[in-house]
């Protein structure tokens, strides 16, 4: 019997560190101006669209865009059309998106916790999923496009803080609940208790590796990836996943500067084996260096 190959993307974060530009240019909350909005996120864009084609060229389909891609959009301060002033060049990129076969995702800042004890808190934390959203919807990306965040904090009452996330989460505006995955940490939430607010939300759980080696909760990597995976639907697209190291010498929980290809191959050939089609967010300090480094490597 014929057994599909099973389809494996790979990608890095946010910055690109071979081409000279970056993305995520932004500027102090006390110079905000629509002039100097409008040349920081111009900047940003046109280096955006030089990312995904290096992407593109060098066979890397699946990228991170910055969260700084439009600085202060969920701001109070911000009172500027930026998606009416970008929507060609935002349709544009989308477009490429597409074109090319990629797939891409965004991650906001630890600073959004829809479980805060605290309102202003989950205030500006729904801002925050708003732009973000608005981001991939301006791109005209479908739901597979995802925004990934951590559940939160324990707030001393770990019970409560799931129950208030769950809460939240359901309330949240379907631009940014059909997008919306949560990831394991490597502290507080283990893949365990993702995948039971997972089965109260429908939420899907994105697996971090690196994160499940500092918190287990005495499950193995393949038995944590089989039951995470298991919360994606076709729809969400592609399961996903976050992939790094160790750096060595460092506190625990520091990444890697350059990625061990052996070990990350060790890693593909579990995916594999398992059949399920996964999109690899390598999150190593050296960038695209690690992903060529990888795609060299399995090629070879």
């Amino acid at each position: 019997m014929y057994e599909r190959p099973v389809k494996i993307r790979i990608g890095y974060p946010c910055i690109n560190r071979s081409i000279g530009c970056t993305s995520n240019h932004t500027f102090r909350l006390a110079s905000y101006s629509e002039t100097r909005m409008i040349e920081t996120v111009s900047a940003n864009l046109d280096c955006l669209a030089k990312i995904l084609k290096f992407n593109a060229d060098k066979g890397i389909d699946f990228f991170r865009i910055s969260s700084d891609l439009i600085p202060f959009a969920s701001h109070e301060i911000c009172g500027f059309d930026w998606r009416g002033h970008f929507v060609k060049e935002l349709s544009n990129i989308g477009r490429y998106i597409q074109k090319s076969g990629m797939r891409v995702s965004m991650h906001p800042d630890q600073f959004v916790l829809i479980n805060a004890e605290k309102e202003d808190i989950v205030r500006r934390s729904v801002a925050e999923l708003e732009y973000h959203a608005a981001v991939l919807d301006s791109m005209a990306l479908d739901r597979k496009a995802k925004i990934q965040i951590h559940v939160g904090g324990v707030y001393g009452d770990k019970g409560s803080a799931i129950k208030r996330f769950v809460e939240r989460s359901l309330r949240l505006s379907p631009a940014v609940s059909r997008r919306l995955v949560i990831e394991n940490d490597d502290r507080s939430y283990s893949v365990e208790d993702c995948v039971a607010i997972s089965r109260e939300t429908g939420v899907p759980v994105l697996f971090d590796v690196f994160h499940h080696e500092c918190l287990s909760g005495g499950l193995g990597v393949s038995a944590a990836f089989k039951k995470a995976a298991g919360t994606w639907k076709k729809k969400d697209g592609p399961f996903m996943i976050d992939y790094s190291e160790q750096d060595k010498g460092k506190r625990e929980g520091a990444h890697a500067h350059s990625v061990n290809v052996r070990r990350f191959a060790k890693f593909m050939a579990m995916v594999r084996d398992a059949g399920i089609d996964s999109d690899i967010m390598m999150e190593i300090k050296d960038k695209e260096k690690s992903v060529l480094k990888v795609l060299k490597y399995i090629s070879a």
